[in-house]
């Protein structure tokens, strides 16, 4: 799986996704663009954007979209890190399109 980490997405948990291929925005040269260029750049490119915008939701419409959206709760590694299995189920069972945020 082609995963893209928007900005607030704890590095750490890189180390947890091996076998999928893991960019971030920051990586890639993407840190100013607005939301609506993010989707139009990571489309095709990528499977997932992971991200900590809850209000991500209000401003991008999924629909007609491949790239899917995991919101985590937090910014925080140190209360992620002990949901590391449900966040690589949530990314197991994420369909193209789909927005899926996983609460605390």
């Amino acid at each position: 799986m082609r995963i893209l980490f928007d900005q607030g997405v704890p590095l750490p948990l890189r180390q947890h996704l091996s076998g999928h291929q893991v960019e971030t925005v920051f990586e890639l040269g993407w840190s100013r663009l607005t939301n609506g260029e993010l989707f139009a750049a990571a489309e095709g490119r990528f499977d997932v954007l992971v991200t900590t915008d809850k209000n991500l939701r209000h401003q991008q419409s999924l629909s007609g979209r491949k790239l899917a959206v995991l919101v985590l709760p937090t910014t925080s590694w140190p209360q992620l890190r002990v949901r590391v299995p449900e966040i690589e189920s949530a990314l197991a069972s994420v369909k193209p399109g789909e927005y899926l945020e996983l609460t605390l």
